[in-house]
């Protein structure tokens, strides 16, 4: 079977069923090709970050523009981290590691849009798909890269702002540290890293802010020298917008939440296994190679 000699699909037998499951490298592929298909993805690069929950590579368009590719890739860390950490999964006893990184996927690309709508420093979503995003190639470096600044005061100063104005339109981070924080050349700043973010309604809300405003001041302080007087409490949050509501409500992230909801199975081990409903439906093309350093991808 070409599909398993490729690893698109392996065969297992298991308590509930002999047959084949859908692969890591196969789920990358099925987005890949609808990608495509859509016509927002021609070229493949070199990889240039990886993590517990991440792969993100550089890839083209077919006007060589460079785009950023994020692959969501929950099934690294364990389901319980996964459970504390998430708030979208905080009633699930069990789960599907394909549907969870697609869930964290299409959360990241739903809250990345509606920030960069209200011009908040993000990248710009161009497409999601399964557990890919789609989007703008950031040029800067992450900030726990740098070994000095400019103005170490000002950026401090603008990140906290910042960090308020995201609570003012009624959400937090969660995850706002130097590893999600990238700096251009002029020193600006410009947010990633976007799944794990919460209401402002959320019953840990003020534990999530003062922990992200704690993580920036301690990074200051350890790496420039710099205590910053300065920085906001959860009291002076006021709520000028409501982005936890939009994208609670978004078409397409309600409808995966209840697909959630309906068709997990218990899951074993780190390994992403599939449902019946997660075998693949459409037909693989012979023309995408396996995943290579600036491969170009083509269709039939």
């Amino acid at each position: 079977m070409r599909l398993s000699k490729e690893r698109l699909v392996a065969y297992e037998r298991g308590k509930h069923y002999d047959g084949y499951r859908l692969t890591n490298l196969g789920y990358d592929f099925l987005a890949l090709k609808t990608f495509v298909k859509k016509n927002v993805l021609h070229s493949f690069g070199n990889q240039i970050g990886v993590g517990k929950e991440a792969d993100v590579y550089v890839v083209g368009n077919e006007e060589q523009k460079q785009l950023c590719l994020k692959i969501h890739r929950l099934g690294r860390t364990s389901f319980r981290k996964i459970k504390e950490k998430r708030d979208y999964h905080q009633h699930r006893n069990n789960a599907s590691w394909i549907y969870l990184s697609r869930l964290s996927a299409t959360r990241e690309f739903a809250y990345m849009k509606a920030l960069h709508e209200r011009e908040f420093p993000v990248p710009e979503p161009i497409d999601f798909n399964r557990h890919c995003v789609l989007m703008e190639l950031v040029n800067g470096y992450p900030l726990c890269q740098l070994r000095e600044l400019k103005d170490a005061g000002a950026l401090f100063e603008e990140l906290m702002n910042l960090l308020l104005k995201l609570a003012n339109h009624g959400v937090i981070h969660s995850d706002f540290n130097e590893f999600n924080i990238m700096i251009d050349e002029d020193e600006k700043p410009i947010l990633i890293d976007f799944p794990q973010m919460v209401s402002t309604s959320h019953v840990e809300a003020e534990q999530f802010f003062d922990r992200d405003v704690k993580c920036l001041r301690d990074f200051f302080k350890r790496r420039f020298n710099f205590e910053g007087e300065a920085y906001p409490a959860f009291s002076d949050v006021v709520r000028e917008a409501n982005i936890d509501v939009e994208v609670a409500a978004s078409g397409y992230v309600k409808e995966l939440e209840e697909e959630l909801e309906e068709d997990y199975e218990e899951e074993s081990d780190n390994e992403v296994e599939a449902d019946h409903d997660d075998l693949p439906e459409e037909k693989i093309s012979k023309e995408v190679p396996p995943s290579e350093n600036k491969t170009v991808v083509t269709e039939d």
